[in-house]
């Protein structure tokens, strides 16, 4: 089947589980395999073997984001490589390279390991995120995707729990969990290559670097979400460890607890989206992470203790899963030719402060760590006000709510 081409009409005669639909299915859960295991261990790895401080770490993520600065590279490569192919390559050097994370420990080979993971999950990222645009109805794509975050949180749930279980209990290593959780991931994409045939989507992909006016909301809104998530993803989790001492069976439950809430929230966020709209969603969200942001730097500053730090942890993740409600957005003003390759854009747009940021502030985080979750919550708010632009009702030609007042840009 893996040469076999059909379009997404003829793939409803197909069994259930080789439509479309069930194959982002697979691919949203092969890829937390491997990464959410990586990113379980990842902090107490780095301390315990390489003695990594906020510096080190700093920049570790700065590398880990290069590869999604230039997931621009898509386009080109999309010229010789369907993107369903491109997808499950990248999906397999994800794996791979997670395998042999821990046979590097030491600085220079965690950059080099990270790197080479960081260009599979990134690249995997923008061609999925094409994919479900392509592949998923409009009305239907909030829905679609809350249950999407819920299958992902799903298999980080499994992988989690397997670790708090067992890391303790049979004396687990570093190298032995990374091995077989990336060896799963590779395994899955290589066979979702062979068992799914290859999908066409009814309206070839533009094939050339697209970027159009009339999204500049929505590249606007990418470029703060990349900002403020790099905080959240480098400092949070690192802030469990090295503030409050979480060893990995610990940070790992924390995450357990994450990823189950947001299988539970995930369809009905799916539905609100579909019910009260992206504006609202949105806003919802930056609202929420304002808060979050501003407690997280209450706990250095005022010494709140570990319980509100783990409860904030899990809200930040419950906020950050709303952030799908920004891809319908796109979906709803987009002309379909334009999907791959602004996914693409959108990607690179958002990581282009995530190349410096960690970095960066990982310098500032060893002088002031509450400083640093007060600039993510001023990114929060930049967010809200962005949001506050987008119609209630999306579509191309009202792309924001200024549309009606000033005269449409060319494209």
């Amino acid at each position: 089947m893996a040469f076999t081409k059909i379009t997404l009409e003829e793939a409803k005669s197909l069994p259930r589980w080789r439509q479309p639909q069930v194959l982002l299915g697979v691919m949203a859960a092969a890829m937390p395999i491997a990464f959410a295991t990586w990113n379980a261990l990842l902090n107490n790895f780095v301390i315990e073997v390489a003695g990594f401080t906020g510096v080190e770490i700093g920049w570790l993520h700065t590398v880990r984001e290069i590869p999604g600065f230039l997931a621009i590279g898509v386009i080109a490569l999309i010229i010789f490589i369907r993107e369903q192919v491109l997808g499950l390559v990248a999906l397999l050097m994800l794996g791979v390279a997670t395998a042999i994370t821990a046979w590097f420990p030491s600085l220079g080979g965690i950059l080099t390991i990270t790197m080479l993971s960081s260009i599979g999950f990134h690249y995997f990222e923008t061609i999925n995120q094409s994919l479900q645009l392509q592949w998923l109805d409009r009305k239907r794509a909030p829905q679609v995707l809350g249950w999407l975050v819920a299958i992902g949180s799903g298999a980080s749930l499994v992988a989690y729990a397997l670790l708090v279980v067992t890391w303790k209990t049979f004396d687990l290593s570093y190298n032995f969990v990374y091995l077989v959780s990336g060896g799963i991931t590779a395994l899955i994409a290589g066979a979702a290559f062979f068992l799914y045939p290859q999908f066409e989507s009814p309206e070839p992909q533009l094939k050339t670097f697209v970027l159009r006016r009339r999204y500049w909301l929505y590249y606007a809104l990418q470029m703060m979400s990349g900002a403020r998530r790099q905080i959240f993803v480098v400092f949070a989790a690192f802030m469990m460890v090295e503030r409050f001492g979480f060893e990995v069976h610990e940070i790992t439950a924390l995450f357990i607890i994450n990823f189950l809430a947001n299988m539970i929230a995930a369809p009905f966020m799916g539905k609100a989206v579909m019910k009260y709209g992206e504006r609202r969603v949105l806003m919802f969200e930056y609202i929420g992470l304002i808060g979050v942001f501003l407690a997280y730097g209450g706990i250095y500053y005022f010494g709140w203790g570990v319980a509100l730090a783990a409860t904030l942890y899990v809200l930040d993740h419950l906020f950050f899963s709303l952030a799908f409600a920004l891809k319908t957005y796109f979906q709803k003003i987009a002309d379909v030719p334009d999907i791959a390759p602004t996914a693409a854009v959108a990607f690179t747009i958002n990581h282009i402060a995530a190349v410096f940021l960690p970095a960066l502030l990982g310098y500032l985080w060893v002088q002031s760590p509450g400083s640093v979750f007060g600039l993510a919550a001023g990114m929060a708010g930049v967010s809200l006000l962005f949001a506050m632009l987008i119609p209630r009702h999306p579509e191309k030609g009202n792309e924001t709510v200024l549309a009606g007042t000033v005269p449409a840009p060319a494209e």
